[in-house]
């Protein structure tokens, strides 16, 4: 593989000496350990050493790199900060919802979309008659885009099949997502995101399909490291998510939840119940959540593009980091309420809206979103023996300039996996 060293950085964001085991929360929240002035070594697709330049012709790692024809990259007046790692996505989908959009223009609630058959029903029904070559050619093109906006590790969920044949398809496309890019993926299965047409008034039925149908087979084929259920009024009850989380545990799926976005659903107490690794969305939440999330370790998962695009109130996140929870921030990539991929944008809506701080924000896009993944370990931080998944930004006078520009392009360069990565 090849050898890459980094030098003149303006400044290296998020470093540790000793990679952290746990996500960061409470007022760890708001700690970066940074360098000024420094240097990165990436050997193997993984950090070799960093430092402070005083340190940069001393170092033997570095030298040897050097020795051996390294590639070295001048990074004067940039930051060199983690990949960011997005939690929450919906990539693979077929077609668009724009036309949803003008209805919701005209006043209409993301509620009575769905009534109308709009919303999660219309993408399943467009994913239906798109071919599997044709569903990866479009979602492909989406992946390729959040690279170019930083992200180097993304949890993908099915959900816009809701048929055992489709949500296979959609499982399928995900993981050749992660073999065929430079992306970490990770999978998850969400049959419990809406009742399909053919099952309309037998929601009960719908869920043995998925627990007796979809379950075993995704396990078995290995196509999925989660399971999800959006447990909302009008969708799952917290009956429905107790028997397909289960069902999901039994074949060795854990839990993540989509809790308490349009209402007290009870999901994020049955989340906790569960130990669910993530509880996402979490508009509607006080004491009660914060205390089941808090005993249960599982790490509150913000998606501020949603809130934006539909218009909400934003979760309470200040309550929550005062509570001493972990939070993360992802996009919710998806055609119907979050339709971007832009990590810093979330960034930006989380400081301006959810009033964290830029340190609070960096933490949550990168290795709290890691840990949301499962892959705090190697993922979403700058620590020797951790994968190099980094963005090299443009010029720019300090981290907080991330999310207070949030429109300026952020990254000159990716380097994933050790290797820098060309956009399309």
């Amino acid at each position: 593989m090849e050898s890459i060293v980094i030098k003149n950085i303006k400044e290296i964001i998020q470093t540790e000496h000793e990679p952290v085991q746990l996500p960061r929360a409470g007022k760890a929240l708001s700690q970066l350990s940074n360098v000024k002035d420094g240097y990165i070594a990436i050997e193997n697709g993984t950090i070799a050493s960093f430092g402070e330049t005083s340190f940069y012709e001393n170092d033997t790692v570095v030298s040897g790199m050097l020795d051996k024809g390294a590639q070295v990259i001048d990074a004067s007046g940039k930051m060199v900060m983690p990949a960011f790692c997005d939690s929450h996505t919906h990539l693979v989908y077929a077609g668009s919802r724009e036309m949803e959009y003008s209805d919701k223009l005209r006043g209409l609630s993301y509620q009575e979309i769905a009534a109308r058959g709009g919303g999660i029903l219309n993408s399943a029904n467009l994913l239906h008659i798109t071919p599997e070559e044709e569903l990866y050619r479009q979602s492909v093109r989406r992946a390729w885009e959040i690279m170019g906006f930083g992200t180097g590790a993304v949890e993908i969920k099915s959900g816009y099949g809701l048929t055992p044949s489709d949500e296979i398809k959609m499982l399928r496309v995900a993981k050749r997502i992660g073999e065929e890019t430079p992306l970490t993926v990770k999978t998850t299965f969400l049959g419990a995101h809406a009742v399909p047409e053919r099952y309309k008034g037998r929601r009960e039925e719908y869920v043995n399909e998925i627990i007796n149908e979809m379950i075993p087979v995704i396990a078995t084929e290995e196509l999925a490291d989660y399971i999800d259920v959006f447990t909302e009024e009008g969708f799952f009850s917290v009956e429905d998510t107790d028997r397909i989380f289960n069902a999901g545990i039994k074949y060795g799926l854990r839990p993540k939840i989509h809790a308490n976005q349009m209402s007290f659903s009870g999901g994020v107490q049955v989340a906790a119940k569960y130990g669910a690794i993530s509880a996402d969305h979490l508009e509607f939440t006080s004491q009660a959540e914060f205390e089941a999330l808090k005993q249960s370790g599982t790490i509150a998962t913000l998606l501020p593009g949603s809130t934006f695009f539909l218009e909400m109130e934003y979760a309470p996140a200040r309550e929550m980091i005062n509570y001493g929870l972990p939070l993360a921030i992802a996009t919710n990539y998806n055609p119907g309420s979050s339709p971007s991929g832009d990590m810093k944008f979330m960034m930006a809506l989380a400081c301006l809206k959810m009033k964290l701080t830029p340190e609070e924000a960096i933490n949550a896009a990168t290795i709290n979103g890691a840990f949301a993944m499962d892959i705090g370990e190697s993922h979403g931080s700058i620590a020797i023996g951790k994968q190099a998944n980094l963005i090299i930004t443009k010029e720019m006078p300090s981290y907080e300039f991330i999310p207070y520009a949030f429109t300026t392009p952020l990254v000159e360069t990716l380097v994933l996996n050790g290797k820098v990565i060309g956009m399309l």
